[in-house]
């Protein structure tokens, strides 16, 4: 099942918000300080990355998670390959992603470098140190088909207050199912529900500071009590 495009407006010229959902697709105050706090940070990273260690994420988006996830590797100087895989419901046009990763200066070299690849649905780029995968369509549906295991997640769906669907017990199932014996997971929400159904799949689920004016964030990891 493929997703339907993306609708969007955008906030302060070059914030891209959602019209399905309500809500921006990412911080208000600094976007990719919050990837690499949240995502990053929250899952180990670059401190875990191996030569084949794969992400995976729940909504794309922008691309942003990509773009930092790639220079934080390239920093660290890891020979090998990353894998990457998304799944997005709604992907953007390769136009709005242009425009909106157009908004960190620090990313710009990579992002001229994807963005000649950008299709704006289900696709796969393949460089030498990146093997990336889009998977478009209903998460619910796409991630039980998957065949991979990710050593992190990045759970980045809109608000589970706006979209709910991409945060129930089951997905998270199906997230930790498709999760490496030693994999970790992290997310900006600390709503209660998500966290229980975390734990309710088996992760061992911890409250951290959050980034900016979110007081609380969510790391989740297998093979710990």
């Amino acid at each position: 099942m493929q997703g339907q495009q993306a609708e969007l407006f955008w906030r302060d010229g070059d914030i891209p918000v959602s019209v399905r959902f309500d809500d921006p697709y990412f911080s208000l105050e600094n976007g990719l300080a919050e990837t690499r706090h949240v995502f990053l940070a929250g899952n180990d990273l670059p401190a875990r990355f191996v030569d084949g260690f794969h992400i995976a994420e729940l909504g794309f988006g922008t691309g942003l998670n990509l773009l930092a996830s790639l220079a934080a590797w390239r920093a660290a100087g890891i020979p090998g390959v990353l894998h990457y895989t998304s799944f997005e419901a709604y992907p953007m046009t390769p136009q709005d992603m242009r425009r909106a990763q157009s908004r960190f200066a620090e990313l710009a070299g990579i992002a001229a470098e994807l963005a000649p690849h950008w299709q704006g649905q289900a696709q796969r780029i393949a460089l030498p140190d990146l093997h990336f995968t889009l998977i478009d369509g209903d998460a619910r549906q796409t991630l039980n088909r998957w065949k991979g295991k990710a050593d992190a997640w990045f759970l980045d769906g809109f608000s589970p207050a706006k979209n709910p669907e991409l945060w129930q017990p089951d997905l998270m199932a199906a997230v930790a199912a498709h999760t490496t014996d030693t994999g970790t997971a992290a997310t900006y929400t600390a709503a209660g529900f998500v966290r229980r159904g975390l734990e309710a799949a088996g992760f061992s689920v911890t409250r951290l500071p959050g980034y900016g004016r979110k007081r609380h964030m969510t790391v989740a990891a297998k093979g710990r009590a």
